[in-house]
């Protein structure tokens, strides 16, 4: 079946795969306006996973669809513009290609099946309350004890860690070494004794993230991925690929839609200023998009991407910010009210739903690293600027 669809040319791939979403996902589930947790979007992995369509970046040999670079790009920009959910895809976007590159077949035959069968739900343990943008200064734990790790110390931020049954986390194995050397790469089972999760609720009232304390958590030694001490280098491949998926120009294009129709109903279309802030917001993203277009290219050719990919996770979640702030501005006192707010004007039934392109924007600067390491990164790395 990947064999066929990769033989299949662009458009009739992305005419299959939508006729796919049409058919099987949920109407109602179409553009969510906040995360999805795992019990609500159960239903459609296990479609996925039923028609082998789970992973389409794995490799055939391994339960994927096996796509090649072009057609994995034009299956996530298909899922962007149906409005699929994003699933709690920790383990197929980042647990399952490093087990596939980096782990023993042991661990391979261990958790990839149980990945794809929705059986095993990641989260991820990276930042915690004193190392979020400076990860390598984590203090969370491993000190080897026979066989196992006895892991100790707190991550936050883990994105849905209270639906996880398993948690892939960083830590410091080697006090002595220089930071970024001592720290390891563990798989956890959620369910060890001397683990607990605390969702955090957000301002908009959800719990999209969760802290997770460890108290002598033991973990066997046998499920260190890498080399002991290694865990770094994986982790920063981990965050190169996704900030790729950080910048898609989809999340601003989408605020840009709400904008157009909030001016339709607020009757601002002909308003000077709306219309300057508008056009010059609608060019960034034009930007974005062509930016975006050049590193799918680079993916398409099968080329690794380098440290210049974080100019593409800083311009697309400042650019989304920024067309946030324009939504609430321009509906005012009205842009504070939480959910729907009716339109103003006539007999129109229509709403503005204003705070969910805001609150979606705040955070969506800092995870995936911050747009000040994003800049740190370009100046260092690719400016070659002093430090």
């Amino acid at each position: 079946m990947s064999q066929d669809l990769n033989s299949l040319d662009d458009e009739s791939f992305r005419r299959t795969v939508r006729a796919f979403f049409a058919e099987y996902y949920p109407e109602e589930l179409r553009f969510p306006k906040q995360r999805l947790r795992w019990a609500e979007v159960k239903p459609w992995f296990m479609a996925l996973s039923r028609k082998g369509w789970a992973a389409p970046g794995w490799p055939v040999q391994y339960g994927g669809m096996g796509l090649e670079p072009a057609k994995l790009i034009a299956f996530i920009e298909e899922q962007e513009k149906w409005g699929v959910a994003r699933t709690p895809d920790m383990g197929l976007t980042m647990v399952g290609p490093l087990l596939i590159r980096h782990g023993t077949e042991a661990q391979r035959s261990q958790y990839l099946p149980r990945i794809l069968a929705g059986e095993h739900i990641w989260a991820q343990g990276y930042s915690e309350p004193n190392a979020g943008s400076d990860l390598a200064s984590l203090r969370t734990e491993a000190v080897e004890d026979g066989s196992d790790f006895i892991v100790n110390g707190q991550k936050t931020w883990a994105t849905l860690a209270q639906d996880a049954t398993h948690i892939f986390l960083l830590a410091r194995t080697e006090k002595s070494a220089k930071k970024q050397e001592g720290i390891s790469f563990l798989l956890v089972d959620a369910t060890s004794p001397g683990i607990s999760v605390r969702p955090i609720r957000n301002i908009a009232g959800g719990e999209d993230f969760c802290e997770i304390f460890f108290e002598n958590v033991r973990v066997p030694q046998a499920n260190l991925v890498g080399e002991r001490n290694g865990g770094w280098k994986i982790a920063k491949e981990l965050l190169t690929f996704e900030r790729i998926f950080l910048g898609s120009p989809k999340q601003s294009q989408y605020a840009l839609a709400r904008v157009r129709e909030a001016c339709a109903l607020l009757g601002l279309e002909r308003d000077a200023g709306v219309q300057d802030r508008l056009t010059q917001l609608e060019l960034d993203a034009a930007d974005l998009n062509a930016l975006y277009g050049r590193f799918v290219q680079q993916v398409k050719r099968g080329e690794a991407l380098g440290p210049d990919v974080s100019m593409l996770k800083l311009w697309g979640t400042e650019t989304f910010s920024r067309i946030a702030d324009l939504l609430l501005d321009i509906t005012g006192t009205a842009g504070g009210l939480p959910g729907d707010i009716p339109a103003p004007a006539g007999d129109s039934e229509e709403a503005i739903n204003v705070l969910t392109s805001f609150y979606n924007a705040r955070p969506a600067t800092i995870y995936g690293g911050s747009s000040e390491i994003q800049r740190n990164i370009l100046a260092g790395q690719v400016l070659s600027l002093p430090n």
